[in-house]
């Protein structure tokens, strides 16, 4: 490529772009122009569609990096013209019509399973919806693990919760067929079961893919690897 991509930072559920930021500053700080659009967590169509838009109206070429649910979305979000790669974090590699359910179904429940909480949501002109979001009280243990004590409370009171919808809409498409990708498998990580993480990417022929001894939140655990994850990523498609 004549032009180094602009890469978008897509967080996942339960979390916000403040998941990303040790990674972001690194990046920026690189010279790396950055982008770390929010997640609404509605739906996989309804969040994919959104992405996909913001990462058309960015001039040049995107990188698309997706943690957790994150990399659900960029399944589908990057088939936009513009981009050139797929950077899976801790994330969901799904096929072409497969639901987040299907593809955990296939493997056993890690310890978020036991800490979801169900809370009613208003849908104008319809039916209440679901939000499904982690307990306060693990969240620390079970989604933030090895994040410092105090970021992880503040975590935990601000996450962002996942419509339930989103658990059993299948992909529309499965950019990784069109699209060079790469992935980080959390070897520790007890939000997915890491084996999902492996499966999915072995499935989608990643060019590669590394294991970090790190749990769901590597990028805070862990920037420096997954900042150089990335720009190595860049690297090889220049």
């Amino acid at each position: 490529m004549s032009e180094t991509p602009t890469i978008v930072l897509v967080h996942g559920a339960f979390a916000d772009g403040a998941s990303w930021a040790p990674v972001t500053l690194r990046l920026l700080d690189q010279g790396y122009k950055v982008l770390v659009p929010p997640v609404f967590n509605r739906s996989l169509s309804g969040d994919s569609a959104y992405i996909k838009s913001f990462v058309e109206q960015i001039d040049g070429p995107v990188i698309l990096a997706g943690h957790s649910y994150g990399g659900a979305i960029i399944t589908v979000a990057g088939v936009a013209d513009n981009v050139v790669g797929l950077i899976y974090v801790s994330g969901y590699a799904l096929e072409e019509g497969e639901s987040l359910g299907q593809l955990q179904g296939g493997f056993p429940d890690s310890e978020l399973a036991a800490n979801l909480v169900y809370s009613p949501y208003p849908i104008e002109g319809g039916e209440p919806g679901t939000d499904v979001s982690v307990k306060i009280d693990a969240f620390p243990a079970v989604f933030a693990a090895g994040v410092d004590a105090d970021k992880a409370k503040v975590f935990a009171v601000s996450q962002r919760p996942l419509s339930a919808i989103a658990f059993g809409e299948p992909a529309s498409v499965a950019a990784w067929k069109t699209k060079p990708g790469w992935g980080i498998v959390s070897s520790a990580d007890r939000t997915i079961n890491p084996d999902v993480e492996r499966f999915g990417y072995t499935r989608a022929g990643l060019r590669k893919v590394i294991e970090i001894d790190a749990p769901h939140l590597v990028m805070q655990t862990h920037p420096a690897e997954v900042a150089t994850f990335i720009t190595d990523a860049i690297t090889e498609l220049g």
